[in-house]
């Protein structure tokens, strides 16, 4: 009888893992250093599309850790959020992935590594409003780009100057006069999901139309 329980908690056991393992990794094909793309539910997406004329409003970064695959994200604050969950906050579950084109050759293991350590570092940040340039505060194609810059010497996307963007807009100069008042930093350096999205080092790889 006694081996018989056991037997049967072990049953329950792998049948625990295994339920929790195919919830947070149901999307496979995943790599270290992936880079994900959604159009979010926030209530600044539709301004972020406007201004940089992308239908993509928020990404992060795909990383392995404890069995399953994790979206290292700015939102508030910045966390890792399994990938399951980031997808099905998106419209529609809809996302694209993009990957270094030749990431086989550059991120190994020591490569992963230090994006993992550079991501980490900005963990529990708050997420930044005004899409200031610094450490202080983090926005999501940020952090990506600060990521790879710091952890792999790879600027993935093209740096801006917030004036590069379409701020005339209604929606966006709204949104404009509420963060910033009258003084809207217009030489503020800034990096959008776009910019990252259509940079010749990725390559598409995943997409859930």
């Amino acid at each position: 009888m006694a081996a018989k329980g056991a037997i049967s908690i072990i049953v329950i056991f792998l049948a625990v893992v295994f339920f929790l393992f195919f919830k947070e990794n149901s999307y496979g094909g995943f790599q270290n250093g992936d880079i994900i793309f959604q159009t979010s539910l926030s209530q600044q997406s539709k301004a972020i599309q406007v201004a940089t004329g992308s239908k993509f409003s928020h990404c992060g970064i795909v990383f392995e850790a404890h069995g399953g695959f994790y979206v290292l994200e700015a939102v508030q604050p910045v966390k890792y959020t399994p990938v399951n969950d980031w997808i099905a906050r998106g419209k529609d579950k809809k996302f694209v992935v993009r990957r270094l084109k030749n990431a086989e050759e550059i991120l190994d293991y020591k490569t992963v590594e230090k994006l993992m350590r550079e991501g980490d570092k900005f963990l529990g940040k708050d997420y930044d409003l005004v899409f200031e340039w610094s450490d202080d505060k983090i926005y999501c194609s940020e952090l990506i780009w600060k990521i790879y810059k710091r952890g792999a010497e790879i600027e993935v996307g093209k740096l801006q100057k917030l004036r590069d963007f379409n701020l005339d807009d209604k929606t966006v100069a709204s949104l404009m006069k509420k963060r910033y008042g009258a003084n809207i930093p217009l030489d503020e350096t800034v990096i959008s999901p776009k910019a990252i999205f259509e940079s010749d080092l990725l390559e598409t790889v995943k997409i859930k139309k």
